[in-house]
């Protein structure tokens, strides 16, 4: 009876490896996919101005270079948006991702994107208020009425 116990318990603890494994393998190909695709926008924004076909061709070499494929890469003026596919073991998984000029404006009101006016009270890190004296990004606000911190927008 014993060693139906334990052919049971080595089932189950082979079963769970396995998904563990697998999960890990997953989690592996989306972590490349999106270090990848970070990488490819940042190429292809940084020569956009070079015209499409070079930027494009530069973000799919950096993506080659990563292991991956570019699927779409777009260029619309200093902006660049580039889809990368990355595989592991069973796995593939697609992931986006968007370049540009680090100063452009985003939209309002969106923490952690410089540019934009934070909340009262909150920082450009999710979770982290602001300490009074350290300035917040440049262009953001730590309180309506507040100086701007040192190199920011008034």
């Amino acid at each position: 009876m014993a060693s139906v116990w334990v052919a049971i318990a080595a089932t189950v603890f082979c079963a769970v490896f396995a998904a563990v494994l697998a999960m890990g393998q997953a989690v592996v190909a989306r972590h490349r996919a999106g270090g990848a695709a970070d990488l490819a926008a940042l190429a292809a924004a940084d020569h956009a101005l070079l015209g499409r076909g070079r930027a494009c061709g530069l973000a799919a070499k950096v993506a080659t270079a990563q292991r991956t494929r570019v699927l779409s890469c777009e260029v619309k003026g200093e902006f660049a948006e580039v889809t990368a596919e990355a595989g592991a073991g069973p796995y593939t998984v697609r992931a986006r991702s968007r370049a540009g000029p680090p100063d452009a404006p985003g939209p309002p009101g969106v923490p952690g994107i410089p540019g934009t006016q934070n909340a009262p009270g909150t920082s450009d890190t999710p979770g982290i208020p602001n300490t009074p004296g350290i300035p917040n990004a440049p262009g953001t606000l730590d309180a309506p009425g507040a100086p701007p911190a040192s190199g920011g927008a008034p």
